[in-house]
């Protein structure tokens, strides 16, 4: 068991919960899944770049990543139907709270000029994205074996049914919001 997953089952679970006013301490909302997705338009031209997005994924999560295809073609993009553009990992369990507590632990503070993440960027239903501009903020990766920089979308799903419960949560597992 990671050091967050512990930590929230035996001292945060208790503070959610009186923070949000629960009854029950089931009521409090937990980490349900983390997604990382990487778009790479320029797949079309350079086929190799999925071939590295993949190996860069399962060397930050430790699990392979599925390829993503176009689902229709669009004549302006030069983009046809099932031809892939894209990678994603979907993280549960211990892995997720693995690839959360290094992502919040090393990765975000390795970020330019961090002041820490907007507050706002939640859906409407607790779960949070963030868009990073480069794998280089990840320590697994090496420097030297990059072909391209690329960016990539963290999307951490939370069982909590408003942006208010989930705010409460990531900030409770010490997710490091920007102050206004």
């Amino acid at each position: 068991m990671t050091n967050i997953k512990k930590a929230f089952d035996e001292k945060h679970r208790e503070q959610i919960r009186k923070e949000l006013g629960l009854s029950n301490i089931m009521q409090v909302p937990c980490l349900d899944k983390v997604v990382i997705n990487v778009g790479l338009g320029e797949a079309l031209q350079n086929s190799k770049l999925i071939d590295s997005a993949v190996d860069q994924l399962r060397v930050i999560t430790g699990q392979a990543p599925v390829i993503t295809k176009a689902k229709k073609s669009i004549s302006n993009f030069k983009l046809r139907e099932g031809v892939p553009i894209g990678v994603r990992v979907t993280l549960r369990r211990a892995k997720m709270y693995e690839f959360f507590e290094r992502f919040v632990g090393f990765a975000l503070p390795r970020v330019r000029d961090f002041k820490g993440l907007s507050p706002k960027s939640f859906d409407g239903r607790g779960n949070y994205t963030v868009g990073i501009e480069e794998q280089l903020i990840f320590p697994e990766i090496e420097y030297d074996n990059i072909e391209k920089i690329k960016g990539m979308n963290v999307t951490i799903c939370t069982t909590a049914n408003s942006d208010e419960a989930g705010r409460c949560l990531l900030k409770t597992l010490g997710f490091p919001f920007r102050k206004n």
